[in-house]
């Protein structure tokens, strides 16, 4: 883990999302200082809130301790407040129904497809 590369790692995503500090520090659930210690690397999080700010930036833990270079989501947080037809979708496959799962998934690739042409 090359935690120094984490507060570069930490700016690099919050710019590429468009947030200030205080929005990051809001959509990880932190103080705004807290955040900024973290972005100023005067504190390093526990691997529990590594995980967290990964999740709730979209990008991985790998990014951000430097295992990898792609900032790309390796998991997604997806709250039924928030999106709540995409949090159904989703419990849908939890729900082991592979006739289901298969439907909407070449639903999903034909959608996809459409909106290529």
């Amino acid at each position: 883990m090359k935690t120094e590369l984490l507060p570069d790692r930490l700016i690099a995503i919050r710019e590429q999302l468009e947030l200030n500090k205080a929005q990051a520090a809001a959509r990880i659930g932190l103080s705004p200082i807290g955040y900024l210690r973290y972005e100023q690397g005067l504190r390093l999080p526990s691997p529990q809130m590594t995980e967290i700010i990964a999740l709730r930036l979209n990008t991985s833990v790998d990014y951000l301790t430097g295992a990898t270079d792609d900032p790309s989501a390796d998991q997604l947080l997806i709250s039924r407040k928030e999106n709540q037809e995409l949090f159904e979708i989703l419990m849908e496959f939890q729900s082991g129904d592979s006739t289901a799962a298969n439907r909407l998934l070449n639903y999903a690739a034909k959608l996809k497809k459409k909106s290529i042409s």
